[in-house]
């Protein structure tokens, strides 16, 4: 009889109010999801640094689904990531967390005894107060000769340069073997060995964003830019006897007169690449450390050569110059009327050029041009080029 009361007794203990099992009591009280579900960085975690762990752990049963989404600038990215294979981790596959980015995590997992327990978290990441961007050369979307060279110019000094050349990928269709070349701390160009083959699309891909270029300045940008090589033109400038050749895709198109640099102020030598093309603009002496000497407002068909001020343009203010005397401050000059006419020697060769075209000056009385004077990155040597790399 009192075997018969105890057995009762329990039975009635392991029912509830409605008369079933009360699985609460056998299995004890269901866990929280946050002890289910596990989540670093906790959640509500402001200003998580970079290089912390992102996590998502269950300490017995399995994970079923964990979905996490980086917002950033108003875009959601879903974060790839990978199980454990025991189902009891997940992880990211990326090392390092987007900065700035808020990141919301949702995951589902089944508990030691096959319970369901879902959690949903948030935090956000170090907002950097200081970035760096990279200024590109040449434009998105242009067509250029055959001397580009693909310069970028940072905000910011880099300390860190094999990160952020890690970060920038060159490529070429059809393929062709592009490197890096470092000029000081702000500025690495690209170029292959030889002058690009006309017709070859040339693409850039900035994976700058979150890259710490220095110590607390993170680059900003996560951009693709593109641009076609058009025909080949290279012109060679005879100092010396007052020419220049027009050779377009190796075959001679015209032979210009010209005017370069007066022997206290003789051009450059070497190769030059046009940088940037004006229908008119003022050169004034004083910009380029010459004094008073000049102040011209309305220089014809001006084509940029060297950051220093190397131009190729129209003169129309000595007319008898070109193909007789060199009298210019180092600029190469052909001859051209006031306003700039489309059928003189200035405003044929103007009408013909490209960005990107190569101009090369030899027989002049100056020293060759430095080859981060300008894009003239095309007078070092392959092997002193490939040198300039940060990434060994």
């Amino acid at each position: 009889m009192a075997a018969v009361l105890t057995w009762a007794a329990l039975l009635a203990g392991c029912t509830g109010g409605s008369g079933g099992l009360d699985i609460d009591r056998v299995l004890g009280k269901p866990p929280s999801p946050e002890d289910v579900i596990r989540v670093t960085p906790d959640d509500g975690s402001r200003a998580v640094r970079p290089e912390e762990r992102l996590r998502v752990r269950v300490p017995g049963g399995r994970l079923e689904k964990v979905s996490v989404v980086a917002s950033q600038d108003a875009q959601d990215t879903p974060v790839p990531g990978h199980l454990s294979a025991d189902g009891l981790t997940w992880e990211p596959d990326a090392r390092r967390l987007a900065l700035a980015a808020k990141y919301t995590v949702d995951a589902v997992a089944l508990d030691a005894h096959g319970r369901r327990s879902a959690r949903h978290t948030t935090f956000t990441t170090y907002v950097p107060e200081r970035r760096f961007i990279a200024y590109v050369t040449p434009e998105n979307r242009s067509t250029v000769g055959t001397g580009m060279i693909v310069s970028l110019s940072f905000s910011q000094d880099i300390t860190d340069r094999a990160a952020v050349e890690r970060a920038v990928r060159v490529t070429a269709r059809p393929p062709v073997d592009i490197r890096p070349h470092w000029f000081g701390k702000n500025r690495l160009d690209f170029r292959p060995e030889h002058y690009w083959k006309p017709g070859t699309e040339v693409t850039v891909g900035l994976g700058l964003r979150d890259v710490e270029g220095a110590p607390g300045i993170y680059g900003l940008q996560a951009k693709t830019f593109a641009f076609t090589v058009g025909r080949s033109q290279v012109s060679l400038v005879d100092a010396a006897r007052h020419m220049m050749e027009v050779r377009r895709d190796g075959q001679l198109l015209a032979t210009v007169p010209i005017t370069a640099g007066a022997p206290t102020h003789p051009t450059y030598n070497g190769k030059m690449v046009v940088m940037d093309m004006l229908e008119v603009t003022r050169m004034n002496s004083q910009t380029v450390g010459f004094g008073g000497e000049y102040d011209i407002p309305d220089v014809p068909h001006a084509m940029r050569l060297t950051d220093s001020g190397t131009f190729l343009h129209g003169n129309y203010w000595s007319p008898d110059s070109p193909g007789h005397v060199n009298v210019s401050h180092g600029c190469v000059g052909l001859r051209d009327v006031k306003g700039g006419g489309s059928d003189t020697p200035a405003g044929w060769f103007f009408d013909r050029s490209l960005v990107g075209d190569v101009v090369e000056v030899v027989n002049s009385k100056d020293k060759t041009v430095a080859p981060d004077n300008g894009l003239s990155g095309w007078n070092m040597a392959w092997t002193a080029w490939t040198a300039g790399s940060a990434v060994k």
